[in-house]
């Protein structure tokens, strides 16, 4: 593609981009194409195609389009299909809280603790309650790291214990208490019916039950886990996708020099 022609194109495509009107774009813009996959509980055929099709109609899509059906087990088709949405989202009015901290390296934070609070920060992480998932909470929590980022148990200030998966929250706590813990690091990663919220709540009331809320940094993380939903739940802080030990490591410090040093 020529600079002139993709110049061209990219003057046109500004012109049809309305901010407080957005779509999904698939070969246009505003064309509102979106794929979509969902579980029916019948069994496969045209009646389930049919079922599809409405569903979609019924979703706010045009010209919906099933493009393949398998019977998962006997009475369940699962469905993936095509349409264009007619909905629209204004953009401009969007306002997402989120964790107020600059974003340090490991070795930024390791000299920004040395600087402001002079000491190891201890830090005591799991995935708690019935969770036997720890691919997050390892991700934050061991020295390797993920994705190129390296893990607490890395960073040379930091004093990081992960207990791993399935931990009650009273194991949690007991153990915090014998650490002197400055921060409690949770992952949910199961949340069928919001068992997590169940948990998370339990874990809160139970750090006030023993006076220990205001004593102890919480944070929480998971795939459906936001910084607002943290919030409400009593946390300091949440951390969902796209997110590492960097990001946390950050907000912890930051947050106990706030509370050390005013």
């Amino acid at each position: 593609m020529s600079e002139g022609l993709y110049s061209m194109e990219s003057k046109d495509f500004d012109k049809t981009l309305d901010l407080k009107k957005i779509k999904p774009y698939g070969d246009t813009m505003n064309d509102g194409k979106t794929q979509v996959s969902f579980t029916l509980p019948v069994p496969n055929g045209d009646e389930a195609v049919e079922a599809a099709k409405q569903m979609m109609k019924k979703m706010g899509f045009e010209n919906p389009l099933v493009v393949y059906s398998k019977e998962l087990t006997e009475g369940f088709t699962f469905f993936n299909c095509y349409g264009s949405c007619t909905h629209t989202v204004d953009y401009t009015s969007i306002h997402v809280p989120k964790v107020e901290s600059s974003v340090m390296d490991m070795h930024e934070t390791d000299e920004y603790i040395k600087e402001h609070i002079g000491r190891k920060v201890v830090i005591v992480g799991a995935s708690t309650g019935t969770d036997a998932h720890t691919v997050g909470i390892d991700a934050i929590m061991n020295m390797k790291g993920y994705a190129g980022h390296y893990g607490l148990e890395r960073y040379e200030m930091i004093e990081a214990l992960n207990m791993g998966s399935q931990v009650p929250n009273e194991e949690f706590i007991a153990k915090a208490i014998e650490m002197k813990a400055d921060a409690l690091l949770v992952s949910q990663t199961v949340t069928q019916k919001d068992v997590h919220i169940q948990n998370l709540t339990e874990l809160v009331e139970m750090l006030e039950a023993e006076g220990l809320r205001d004593k102890i940094i919480l944070v929480c993380g998971g795939p459906r886990i936001s910084h607002e939903l943290a919030k409400e739940l009593g946390y300091d802080a949440g951390f969902g996708m796209n997110t590492y030990a960097d990001n946390v490591a950050s907000f912890v410090v930051q947050e106990l020099d706030k509370r050390i040093n005013g």
